[in-house]
This record gives C-alpha cells, sequence and structure tokens, in this order.
C-alpha cells in the first residue's frame, strides 16, 4: 500500500484551522482592561474603543490565517512529493507572511501592528531560505512546520490577540 500524505494534512489542516478560528474569535472577544476590571465610568474613550480594534484587527488576522494555512499545507506536501515544487511552497510562504502584514498594518493597536509586522518579517525570510525548505522532508516535518514553527512565527500577533 502505497503512503498518501492526504489524511494526516487533512488532520493538520482541520485542527489548525479549528484552533486559529477559536483562538482569534473568542480571544479577540475578551480584551479588557488591564487586570481584567470592567472599565470605571468616565475613562478616556481609546480604552472603550480598544477592544473593537483588537477584535477587528484580530479576525482580520484570522481570515488571513483561514485563507492562507491551506494553500501553504498543501504546496509542503507538494514539495515532500516533489522537490522541484520549492518555488510554489516558497511563494506560498510568503503569500502568507503578506496576508499578515497586510491584516494588522491598519490596525489602531500599535502593538498588534507592530507584532504582525514581526511575524511577517519572520516568515518572509523564511520564504526565501533554502536551508528551512531543504530541511522539510516527510509529512512529519510538514506538520512540525505548520504545527508548531508557524505557532512560533504567528506567536508575536497570537499574544496580543488572547
Amino acid at each position: 500500500m502505497r503512503y498518501s500524505p492526504a489524511a494526516p494534512l487533512r488532520r493538520t489542516l482541520r485542527t489548525a484551522a479549528v484552533l486559529g478560528l477559536v483562538s482569534a474569535a473568542a480571544a479577540c472577544g475578551t480584551a479588557m482592561s488591564p487586570g481584567g476590571a470592567p472599565v470605571a465610568s468616565g475613562a478616556p474613550a481609546p480604552v472603550a474603543t480598544a477592544p473593537a480594534a483588537l477584535r477587528t484587527t484580530c479576525e482580520a488576522v484570522g481570515q488571513a490565517y483561514q485563507k492562507n494555512m491551506a494553500p501553504f499545507a498543501e504546496a509542503l506536501t507538494k514539495y515532500v512529493a516533489d522537490r522541484k515544487t520549492i518555488a510554489t511552497a516558497q511563494q506560498s510562504l510568503a503569500s502568507f507572511a503578506t496576508a499578515v502584514q497586510e491584516a494588522t498594518a491598519a490596525s489602531e493597536d500599535a502593538d498588534l501592528k507592530s507584532a504582525g509586522k514581526k511575524a511577517a518579517t519572520q516568515m518572509h525570510a523564511k520564504s526565501t531560505d533554502a536551508k528551512f525548505f531543504e530541511a522539510i522532508k516527510t509529512p512529519k516535518d510538514v506538520e512540525k512546520t505548520l504545527g508548531t514553527t508557524l505557532t512560533g512565527w504567528l506567536s508575536p500577533v497570537s499574544s496580543r490577540c488572547s
């Protein structure tokens, strides 16, 4: 029986999509004032609008993730089977990075905007790193890249959206 990477890929994508959507949507709707206490009356307007600004940006990041995760996963899976497809995998990661950058660039939250730029910069750098792609040789390597590696790149953004 020949190995098909489709089953682990589907499982990884399903898990990643659910985690990404749940964490982005749930976390952005729960932002509160420092200390988790309700905002006192008479507080300046920016405190009251900050959660909305975070929510909007975090939702945009969630959409970028949802739109780009599957193509990146598919490109990596194809790359494991056919090393000649490296350009497609690199372009897919670069597109993902651009989407993260665009999702956070207009944020009213300076820290989230900076976090998006940091994440996108890391992802763009890896998209042109041949050694990074050369290390991806097996379906387990793909799962690691889609799991812990991608989580690490996006952690500056996810920490602001939680």
